[in-house]
């Protein structure tokens, strides 16, 4: 009786959004939180991305903030996220580093191929912050990477992240990129962009 009533729940429900219009996958969320981007990546974004860290290889978040904000802005963010955080839960912006060169192997592995850089320093700060803003306004760093790499290995990535270093680091990472990028957004004269709440 208990699964009879379940199932006719799920058909309501599945009727009341297909009468709304709203696909099912829109509805899907991300880890922490902010809606899931269930579509294809930008791969040229995607590459202009790694190589503005340094390359596949030689990947820092760092050197991807100094790309996107320039060394002065760049330097003056970490500061203020230091103190706004504390120098330990800093550290998870490290976890960055080994979260894209995991994306990348489970892509390459995929048999997934980037293709050529074309965005760089402004240009590609706008593009990401575009990219990662939700439907309430707000940069959420899962929906951006759901767009660079794909949610599934986006997931992928989040359960290697937290096998390494932890649960607490990978919740870290984006509740720190949520706040940066909403920094770098004001920063660089997109003022529309909200701050998200998991920050």
């Amino acid at each position: 009786m208990k699964l009879t009533k379940i199932i006719a729940a799920a058909a309501a429900l599945a009727t009341v959004v297909c009468i709304a219009g709203i696909p099912a996958q829109a509805m899907s969320m991300n880890r922490y939180g902010g809606s899931a981007y269930l579509g294809k990546p930008a791969l040229s974004v995607t590459a202009s991305l790694v190589k503005a860290g340094g390359g596949a290889a030689h990947f820092s978040s760092v050197k991807l903030l100094n790309s996107l904000a320039g060394e002065k802005l760049a330097k003056a963010e970490v500061a203020k996220l230091t103190k706004q955080y504390g120098k330990a839960k800093i550290a998870s912006l490290q976890v960055g580093d080994f979260a894209v060169k995991d994306a990348l192997r489970i892509a390459t592995a995929a048999g997934v191929k980037l293709p050529k850089a074309t965005l760089s320093g402004k240009a590609l700060a706008k593009t990401l912050v575009q990219a990662g803003t939700d439907k309430d306004g707000s940069f959420v760093i899962g929906l951006l990477l759901d767009k660079a790499i794909t949610h599934k290995i986006h997931n992928q990535v989040m359960d290697d992240v937290t096998k390494k270093f932890g649960g607490a680091a990978d919740a870290n990472y984006h509740k720190i990129n949520n706040q940066l990028f909403y920094d770098l957004a004001h920063a660089i004269g997109l003022k529309n962009v909200k701050l998200n709440r998991y920050h």
